[in-house]
């Protein structure tokens, strides 16, 4: 039986509803772990779902059969007035660590994490991190890692994350860009049981045109490449940004050098429906390519298929999770 654990992210957000309204995506096969506040999820389940059904345990041994569990170590006494809050960015991290320890022990094969604040994850909880990608792969002790936005029509990973702008020309280094080609073709592999054919984004408009607009791509993206190429991945470019993407039939997946350049066509693309894949865990970990959206959260409207991706998506990652290999390193 695989243990699936899915922290619920920050009571003020969509995350609740997202999850009650995500039953489609539960297989009779697996154990479901839910991470949050019992008096808020029954407030979304009264609200949203009435059918959804849970067993309360205190800790994961007491996972025995499939079906959905919640692990709930109930912080507030109330539903927070559904409003962002230093409490409610205190709920968020306090629960994506209580998971963090189950995974540490072993007991954890997929993980999904529903969105959180960072400014009042920070605020409220003391997140040291840029974001969840980072602390997942700093508790599973990683530091090859990437952030894949998956969809059915679009993959992108990303060579830098959560950076400002200006701080992107000098993360993007020859050998870094070399161990993420290296890093996706292994995870395809792994994965999806494929050689993916990699599109390599510029850096700069137009590619850099032969170095008159940047001289990245020259001296630093296209010998990457070439390296590439002699260890057997199939990879091209450097590619043109802004037309890239009109030929993503001709590739499996696009490395791009920053945050916005893939994430902006991927959303256009897949809004609804993106999932976020951390590449490089023992652990699977994935993600609904969606922040807490407070603007609408609690109004009844948010749609839930992101979440269902996401935990559609680790129902298949799972069955490679290299559990074992992760919790011999974790005694070495």
């Amino acid at each position: 039986m695989k243990k699936i654990a899915i922290s619920l992210g920050d009571p003020a957000g969509i995350s609740y509803e997202c999850i009650v309204k995500a039953t489609s995506a539960f297989e009779e096969d697996k154990a479901y772990i839910l991470y949050g506040e019992e008096i808020v999820l029954r407030y979304a389940i009264e609200r949203f779902n009435p059918d959804f059904q849970y067993t309360l345990i205190r800790d994961i041994s007491q996972v025995t059969k499939p079906r959905v569990y919640l692990i709930s170590l109930n912080r507030v006494k109330g539903v927070l007035g559904i409003a962002p809050s230093e409490t409610a960015g205190f709920v968020a991290v306090t629960y994506l660590g209580r998971m963090s320890a189950d995974v540490l022990r072993g007991e954890i094969d997929g993980i999904v994490t529903l969105p959180i604040s960072k400014y009042w994850a920070k605020k409220g909880g003391k997140f040291v991190f840029p974001g969840q990608t980072e602390f997942i792969a700093f508790f599973q002790r990683v530091k090859d890692y990437a952030m894949m936005m998956y969809s059915e029509q679009l993959k992108v990973v990303l060579q830098t994350i959560h950076i400002p702008l200006k701080e992107v020309p000098r993360h993007i280094t020859g050998e870094g860009i070399l161990n993420k080609l290296r890093l996706i073709h292994r995870e395809f592999i792994r994965f999806f049981d494929k050689r993916p054919k990699i599109g390599v984004l510029g850096l700069n408009p137009h590619a850099g045109e032969n170095g008159d607009i940047g001289t990245e791509e020259v001296e630093i993206i296209s010998p990457a490449i070439e390296k590439a190429k002699k260890e057997g991945i199939n990879c091209e470019g450097p590619l043109v940004p802004d037309t890239a993407f009109l030929k993503r039939d001709n590739y499996d997946v696009f490395l791009a050098m920053y945050h916005d350049q893939g994430l902006i066509p991927f959303k256009m693309l897949a809004f609804d429906e993106g999932v976020n894949m951390t590449l490089g865990l023992p652990i699977p970990r994935t993600s609904p390519d969606h922040g807490t959206a407070f603007d609408i959260a609690w109004k009844g409207i948010c749609n839930p298929k992101a979440t269902i991706k996401a935990i559609e998506l680790i129902n298949r990652l799972c069955y490679k999770s290299q559990k074992e290999r992760f919790i011999e390193n974790l005694k070495s």
